[in-house]
This record gives C-alpha cells, structure tokens and sequence, in this order.
C-alpha cells in the first residue's frame, strides 16, 4: 500500500490509480465491509488522497458493481451474492481460459520469471497462512497473467471479475482455505511458465471448478 509522501509527490493519474489500488484493497479484505456507507471527505482522509483522484478511483469501482453511489448520502459498498456469483464465474471461466492459454503462448522470459518468483512468494504466505500478503499475491497473479496474455480486450474485462472472486473467497474462506487455493494458482503458473497452452488452460478450468465449489457450498447446496 503506499505511502502518503508517496502519493503526494505523484502524477494525478497515478494518484487516481494508488486511490483504485488501496479502495479496492480495502474492500476486497473487508477493511470497508459490504453495505458499509462512507463519504468521499471521510474515505480521502482515510487513506491521504485528495479528492480528484479519489471520486476517478470511486467511479472506476462504481462501474464494476463494487460500490453504490448513494445521492447527498455517500458511498455503499455493495454486498456479496453466492448466486450472483456462479453466473460470474461462467463469464470468467471463458475469459480466463483464453488470458491463460495465450498468456502461456506469449509471455516474455521477463515475465515467465517473475510468475516462477510470485509463486515461490504464494506457497510461502499460504504456508504461513499470511492472508494479507496472500490476497496482495494473488492480485499480482491476476494482473501479470493480464499482461502476458497481451489481449487488453480480455484483460479489461476479466479484471473486475477477479476483484469480485477475492472479495468472495476471502469472505467465506477467510484463510481457511488457503492452501488448496495456492496450488490452483502454482499449477496455472508452471503451466505458463512452461509455454504449455492446453496445460494451463485446463488449470484455468480447474480454478473455476474450485470457486464453483465454494459458491455452491456458501449457497449450501447438495
């Protein structure tokens, strides 16, 4: 998370970006729980971003269904919806299949690398069942394997779906479930890493099948 200097001695762009990065932080690990109510002045000194920057950040998360912008009341974070979220993961099991399959295909050396570090990083944290450093990770994944695949068409749009599926593992796992949920992850990585495509599209599917799970049991189905 940065720092207040930090953000203070940024551009108004990476300003609205460091906004995005903590707001969503933030609701992804409950820090502003759902149905919590806010306002732009309480949340901009909260977190030390002035409020340009901030309403851009707020907005972004508006439109991928995360917030709920309430007239002369505030902000509310929206809730979580197990149902809401097997729909999501069909959507996702689609966009995902194609980020992983060309992400194998296209990944630079450089970021092959640094997938072979980030699950070295994600079987540590998910031994010591370090939750904060395990949600900062996975988002990591998610964002390199976006980039590697080079689809910005895929990567706009299965972004937000990645950021709905955290905040839905770590409100009914809540690190209770970690170690399973890292070696989804690290097979996807070696899958990439290796340059095998059908490889790491099958440990795309089996991802889903996981999160799928986990939706169908917080539904308490049989």
């Amino acid at each position: 998370m940065s720092t207040v200097s930090e953000a203070l001695t940024s551009t108004p762009a990476s300003l609205a970006q460091k906004a995005y990065d903590v707001i969503e932080e933030m609701i992804v690990t409950l820090k502003l729980p759902p149905g919590t109510v806010f306002s732009e002045q309480q949340l901009s000194a909260r977190i030390g971003i002035g409020r340009t920057p901030l309403r851009e950040a707020l907005q972004r998360l508006v439109d991928q269904q995360l917030l709920v912008m309430l007239p002369r009341r505030g902000v509310l974070v929206s809730e979580i919806h197990a149902g809401q979220m097997l729909a999501l993961l069909e959507t996702r099991r689609v966009l995902d299949r194609l980020i992983a399959g060309k992400a194998a295909l296209r990944a630079t050396p450089a970021q092959r690398e640094a997938l072979r570090r980030l699950a070295d990083r994600m079987q540590q944290s998910a031994s010591s069942v370090d939750l904060e450093t395990y949600m900062r990770l996975d988002h990591q994944f998610d964002r390199l394997l976006e980039e590697a695949c080079r689809n910005p068409f895929a990567s706009r749009a299965a972004a937000p779906l990645h950021t709905h599926c955290r905040r839905f593992w770590y409100f009914y796992s809540h690190g209770r479930d970690v170690q399973p949920a890292a070696e989804h992850h690290l097979a996807l990585m070696a899958a990439v890493t290796e340059g095998n495509g059908n490889a790491a599209e099958q440990a795309s599917d089996q991802l889903i099948d996981y999160l799928e799970a986990l939706a169908r049991q917080a539904l308490d189905y049989r």
